[in-house]
């Protein structure tokens, strides 16, 4: 068998439609279950070095600025694909014979993770900022680790059918890591507080910490417990040459052999695809202080029911992605990411607004959980399982080193400009997003033609056989109504947003600004759906056209008022 008859070709991310009972018992597979924990020990470590990390340094009287720039410890994880190679192919002396290639790694990787975790609650960052930059890197070293191999044993262990399922059972495992990590950590360093002691105390953060790290020993017992994927052996190299060979140039050269001019546009898209939410995520905690939410209200609303909302979007996205395919789905995901961000805009001109917090909350953690399952399935399916460890943290890298680096200025930019144009600024970040997912999808259909006809492919594209119904279309195919539905409510929602601006905003000229990127993006919205109807539906009929125009235009109208 060769190489690439391991590897899923891209028409299979379109090859779905099953029924519903066996897309569900997917969620009840040991494999599953066993991603769920493994999740939860990948998602631990990310607030502890980001979020709840900035926290403490804030509350230890350390400035924003020095804050921000802090947030590129995060770039670790976009660089992990340089040692990725060595996670792939080099063996751990007698770990690797006991647990096999992928639990070793996970089991050392944890193993640091521990114990920098236990080393940053002995530090004081008001006494000393270094050891706490030390601890956060190794941290941070670690979870990329981590990811690295739990990435490479999630695509060994099932086949491309069941990797959406796998990628939502990881992500609620990795959410419900972080509840703990962030609200969790935050009500343990409260009630750890001496009582009658005003202001900011060490020894609550050590306790915090230390528990942290506790809960660690999850993943450490999954890791102990599970089987070692069903893998093909890889002899070993002869010398440094042939390794750095095999190790590195091959994977990526694989990569660029299967996919030749496609690649340029999947490594652009995967780039870009969460720019929208990694910018605006690191002023999220400082705009929640600024605007006079406590850290009750923050906690519950964001740490505990945001993350419930994203659990809610990672489900769905992994079953509408196994039923609909991962394009129509990584499409809509770009669409609320980018949309969402514009209610945070919104947001700003609520003042102290719970009711609206929770909203916008709401929209955005469902949108990211969505996106992110159908991104998740979408890298797993472009790996040749050969190299996968290394693929996918390429993959994995690529899609942070840009959004993380321009993250780290976030700060600046808000102190110029305010966070009601930060926030719009990273939701038009996501406009270049939906051209490459588009683009994308129709070099897939493109490249999958049958060489005997110029029609599209029934196997990629469904035909309802009612040209004349509007119910039919949406019926006959429910990934484009939920497309364009998604459409529609995003485009009401930001008309509603635009106008709350025009009348809240002193900055006339960024309004207009913002007014005509709007309209164009309407614009381009209607022409690809003139375009996507006619395909679908085989020919141009202008009456389906105009009747589905009406009722889009009306909903958003009706979002419009609603908003504004």
């Amino acid at each position: 068998m060769s190489a690439e008859s391991l590897t899923p070709s891209p028409a299979t991310l379109e090859k779905v439609k099953k029924p519903w009972r066996e897309v569900f018992a997917v969620y009840a597979e040991p494999a599953t279950l066993r991603m769920l924990l493994l999740g939860f020990s990948a998602g631990l470590p990310l607030l502890l070095v980001f979020g709840t990390l900035s926290f403490w340094l804030r509350e230890a009287g350390i400035n924003r600025t020095t804050i921000g720039y802090l947030s590129w410890v995060g770039l670790a994880y976009a660089f992990k694909w340089v040692w990725a190679p060595l996670v792939d192919r080099m063996p751990i002396p007698v770990l690797t014979k006991l647990l096999g290639r992928r639990r070793s790694w996970l089991l050392v990787s944890q193993i640091v993770i521990i114990s920098a975790l236990i080393g940053i609650g002995l530090t004081d960052p008001r006494l000393a900022l270094t050891p706490v930059v030390w601890c956060a890197l190794a941290i941070a070293f670690g979870s990329a680790t981590q990811d690295i191999a739990l990435d490479a044993y999630r695509i060994e262990s099932a086949d491309t059918d069941r990797q959406a399922a796998l990628a939502a059972a990881y992500q609620t495992g990795y959410r419900i890591a972080m509840i703990w990590a962030g609200a969790g950590a935050l009500w343990i360093a409260a009630r750890a507080e001496v009582t009658g002691v005003v202001g900011y105390q060490q020894g609550a953060w050590q306790t915090a910490y230390w528990v942290m790290a506790a809960s660690m020993l999850l993943g450490v017992t999954t890791v102990l417990l599970s089987p070692e994927p069903a893998i093909r052996l890889i002899p070993p190299a002869r010398n440094a040459a042939e390794w750095l060979k095999s190790a590195l140039i091959e994977p990526f050269a694989d990569f660029l052999r299967r996919y030749g001019k496609q690649a340029i546009l999947i490594l652009a898209l995967i780039a870009i695809y969460r720019i929208s939410d990694v910018v605006m995520g690191i002023m999220a905690n400082p705009f929640y202080v600024d605007m006079g939410y406590t850290k009750d209200e923050v906690a519950a609303v964001t740490k505990i029911y945001g993350v419930i909302m994203t659990l809610v979007g990672a489900f769905v996205g992994g079953v509408l992605a196994m039923r609909f395919g991962v394009m129509r789905v990584l499409m809509l995901g770009a669409v609320l990411s980018a949309a969402s961000n514009l209610l945070f805009a919104w947001l700003t001109t609520r003042g102290h607004d719970v009711m609206g917090l929770t909203f916008v909350i709401s929209a955005d953690n469902l949108s990211s959980g969505i996106a992110s399952a159908a991104f998740i399935a979408y890298l797993s399916s472009l790996t040749n399982i050969n190299y996968s460890a290394t693929q996918y943290a390429l993959f994995s890298s690529m899609m942070l080193l840009l959004p993380k680096f321009l993250a780290g200025y976030s700060g600046k930019y808000v102190d110029a400009f305010g966070y009601g144009n930060f926030f719009t600024a990273t939701a038009l970040l996501g406009l270049p997003v939906l051209v490459l997912v588009w683009l994308a999808a129709r070099s897939q259909k493109i490249a999958h033609q049958p060489e005997h006809s110029g029609e599209i492919s029934k196997e990629s594209i469904p035909i309802t056989n009612n040209e004349n119904s509007f119910v039919e279309v949406w019926r006959g195919n429910a990934g484009l109504g939920l497309t364009y539905w998604g459409y529609g409510v995003t485009g009401g929602a930001v008309w509603g947003l635009m106008i709350s601006l025009v009348q809240t905003t002193e900055n006339k000229t960024v309004t207009i600004i913002m007014g005509t990127l709007f309209t164009v993006y309407m614009i381009v919205i209607h022409v690809g759906i003139w375009r996507a109807a006619s395909k679908y539906q085989g020919q141009k009929d202008r009456a389906l056209l105009a009747k589905f125009i009406v009722v889009f235009t009306a909903a958003s109208v009706a979002l419009a008022i609603a908003f504004g």
